[in-house]
């Protein structure tokens, strides 16, 4: 049978409402889909382009509210994931007539989900992104957890922008390594913007993963259970690094909130157009239901 997900908006950027398994399916599925696409076994319009997947919590939201450049790249992203609970609650909010799922799905889940399905499969794995300490920590991790997954490169880039000459070295390491999904943990909005540009480039599957590798390497603390299922991730790692977080939160989570009710505050419109009485938004948008085909993880859809 194949899974479903609706896809809604949040101020502006279409998120899919998966669940965590159908969330780490879907990322397999594309996967094969750019796999069948170097190897020319199909010929669909826009197979050569990459898929880029977002990880968008409120933070990636409330910069794109303000930022053309990332609500474009978000608008036209091939997958954009609710990663925080207060997004999942804010689509339940905006769109109470959709069945969305109750829960997000979490950057570290998803990549290690993701890797889990690919074991013993051709699925190539590439980490891009943070320091090279990290790097091997994440890589020493992951084949411990999961030995049958191939890991076929990793990179650590340097903090300052690339120039045109390394972003071309950068893509032809990527394409001789054959890499199928590229991890790529670089901090919003810098790993949305290369996510895309990657797959401009080459067809893979480049997911904009956050802070995923310092958590799966044990760089840096997890916060509990209870605090990410209830929206509170946010203050245990405001807590662990104030200094650098106060004012992604500050300023972020209340441009979110803003951005949330201003959505709402819009008057729902009927299909001829016409003002619907005062009701608040329901979100106005399910615009369709992305179809992920069930098949084995290495196998062709």
């Amino acid at each position: 049978m194949p899974v479903a997900a609706p896809v809604v908006e949040c101020l502006g950027v279409p998120i899919t409402a998966h669940t965590r398994d159908s969330a780490a399916r879907h990322v397999v599925h594309l996967a094969g889909l750019m796999r069948e696409a170097r190897q020319g076994l199909t010929d669909e319009p826009g197979s050569r382009r990459g898929s880029d997947v977002h990880l968008s919590n409120a933070y990636t939201l409330a910069l794109a509210d303000r930022d053309p450049e990332l609500r474009a790249i978000l608008r036209s992203a091939s997958l954009n994931l609710p990663d925080g609970q207060p997004v999942v609650w804010a689509n339940r909010l905006l769109h109470p007539a959709a069945a969305l799922p109750s829960t997000r799905v979490y950057g570290p889940d998803l990549l290690t989900d993701v890797f889990d399905l690919t074991q013993h499969t051709e699925v190539n794995h590439y980490l891009l992104g943070s320091t090279p300490q990290v790097l091997d920590a994440l890589h020493r991790e992951l084949r411990r957890r999961y030995p049958g997954a191939r890991v076929v490169g990793t990179c650590s880039p340097p903090f300052r922008p690339l120039d045109v000459h390394e972003r071309r070295q950068q893509v032809e390491r990527i394409r001789s390594a054959a890499a199928d999904i590229v991890w790529v943990g670089l901090g919003t909005p810098k790993q949305d913007r290369w996510a895309a540009e990657l797959c401009d480039a080459l067809p893979v599957v480049a997911v904009a993963v956050g802070a995923a590798f310092d958590f799966v390497a044990g760089n840096k603390p997890q916060a509990p259970h209870w605090m990410r299922h209830n929206g509170l991730e946010w203050l245990f790692r405001f807590g662990c690094e104030p200094r650098r977080l106060w004012r992604r939160y500050l300023f972020g989570n209340a441009r979110f909130v803003h951005g949330v009710v201003r959505q709402a505050s819009r008057p729902v419109r009927t299909d001829s157009g016409a003002v619907a009485g005062d009701r608040l938004n329901s979100g106005g948008l399910v615009r369709h239901r992305r179809e992920i085909p069930a098949r084995g993880p290495g196998g062709r859809p």
